[in-house]
């Protein structure tokens, strides 16, 4: 017997109607979060999360079947949209355009999360200004094995650089595991300007703190709590402040004072939780806008810096090459003074880690001394999509016990794909519009 459809549901907001598909549609199985939950969340904290994207062009980051579904990143807003939507054309750092959705209302961040936009990405810019950034972004990203208690640590070195620079950081879990600090700043300086000051920022954090934090681009080379400066190039996207991850429990990129990073831990923040603090406490990022900085104090560190040796650092590699760049084969592919192997390779994260407990199984001694940051797992962009390559660092096995490399396990990479690391979301599509079921499409510029 057929069954009939459910019927949709339509949400009245900043005086319009939006109708939401499929309400009951659950996105979040585990906790019970349905594609109507979501909505509503996001109509509770309209405001901080309009202050924190709106306004700006979005990246949706389509989760259309659920957090455990397939996702993609989509740039081009979609053709079949409501008049009252606002789109920006952007260029790519390749010379490719898009139009992207600019949020202004309620409405519109309803609209997005009935296409299954659990996150906002927000590009740094606004909708009048797109090449002249209004944010800094400093992304805390551990390495496997790092605790929160560590990244807490690096957070203060971070503030006491800011500090030291007459710079305000406004700290909030990213709802997975690190830490963002967005720093408002004058809109008087280039993309290429503004990753090269939170180049020298990585590093002198690195500088004071060397056994916590790292600037270190390739993950070979890491370890402890990686300062992505990368996420202030052009065309680079972070979810912004409120945002849901796709994380069984719905958890959310929360705001926070720096009194409260000390004492809180990321799962206290959830779509089942924040309304109630949004409603008692407000929006905890509400001044962000009442003090826009100068990065001329970071500007002259990078210039001491370069004059001491420190040039400019690795690109992502779908960059085109800039002038000084080092070199930007991975150290792996270079001569290296780490003992790597690789695993396996997989468009499917979860092959790929399945065929890592396959050698782990085959060689225990080995696998028995391997640090949670010896195991490298990088999402890889092909020409139609991403994968996952799994290595292992091997420099914590003595070399009599260390396996050689062996026939990868499992090896289903896109046909014709090396792909590059640093890429896309591991197990998600890039895609310029909504893909067809089924279909493969080359992804624009990231």
């Amino acid at each position: 017997m057929a069954t009939s459809k459910p019927a949709p549901a339509v949400v009245a907001v900043a005086g319009r109607e939006v109708t939401v598909s499929n309400p009951e549609k659950l996105y979040f199985p585990e906790a019970g979060i349905s594609k109507l939950d979501l909505v509503q969340y996001y109509l509770a904290v309209a405001e901080g999360a309009l202050r924190g994207a709106g306004g700006r062009p979005n990246v949706l980051v389509r989760h259309a079947d659920g957090i455990h579904g397939e996702f993609f990143f989509q740039k081009r807003a979609p053709a079949a949209r409501p008049p009252w939507i606002e789109v920006v054309e952007l260029r790519f750092p390749s010379g490719g355009r898009a139009e992207e959705v600019v949020p202004r209302d309620a409405a519109a961040l309803a609209w997005m999360a009935n296409l299954g936009c659990l996150e906002l990405h927000p590009h740094p810019v606004r909708a009048d200004d797109l090449e002249h950034p209004d944010e800094l972004r400093i992304d805390l990203d551990p390495v496997p094995g790092v605790e929160w208690p560590q990244l807490q640590a690096v957070a203060r070195v971070v503030r006491e650089v800011l500090d030291g620079f007459s710079l305000v950081g406004w700290p909030k879990t990213s709802g997975s595991r690190g830490i963002h600090i967005i720093v408002r700043i004058q809109r008087r300086w280039s993309f290429d300007q503004v990753r090269r000051a939170a180049l020298a920022l990585a590093r002198e954090v690195e500088r004071r703190a060397p056994d916590l934090a790292t600037s270190k681009w390739w993950k070979e080379e890491r370890h402890g709590v990686f300062l992505d400066y990368n996420q202030n190039a052009k065309d680079r996207t972070v979810a912004s402040a409120y945002s849901v991850r796709p994380k069984p429990d719905a958890r959310v990129s929360a705001p926070v004072t720096w009194d409260e990073l000390e004492s809180c831990q990321p799962e206290d923040f959830t779509l089942r939780t924040m309304p109630r603090r949004f409603a008692a406490l407000g929006d905890r990022h509400a001044a962000i806008d009442d003090q826009a900085c100068g990065l001329e104090p970071l500007l002259e560190l990078s210039a001491r810096q370069e004059a001491e040796g420190l040039g400019d650092a690795p690109w992502p590699p779908h960059y085109r090459k800039q002038a000084g760049e080092p070199p930007r084969a991975q150290p792996s592919r270079r001569v290296s003074s780490k003992p790597l192997i690789e695993i396996g390779r997989s468009q499917d994260k979860d092959e790929a880690l399945a065929g890592l407990e396959r050698w782990k199984a085959r060689h225990p001694q080995a696998a028995a001394l391997l640090a949670p940051a010896d195991v490298l797992v990088d999402a890889m962009r092909g020409r139609y999509t991403t994968w996952t390559r799994v290595r292992v660092n091997l420099e914590h096995v003595p070399e009599e016990l260390r396996p050689p490399q062996e026939a990868l396990d499992p090896d289903a990479a896109p046909s014709g794909d090396t792909g590059q690391s640093g890429g896309g979301p591991s197990g998600g599509r890039v895609s310029g519009g909504r893909p067809p079921r089924g279909s493969r499409r080359a992804p624009p510029e990231e």
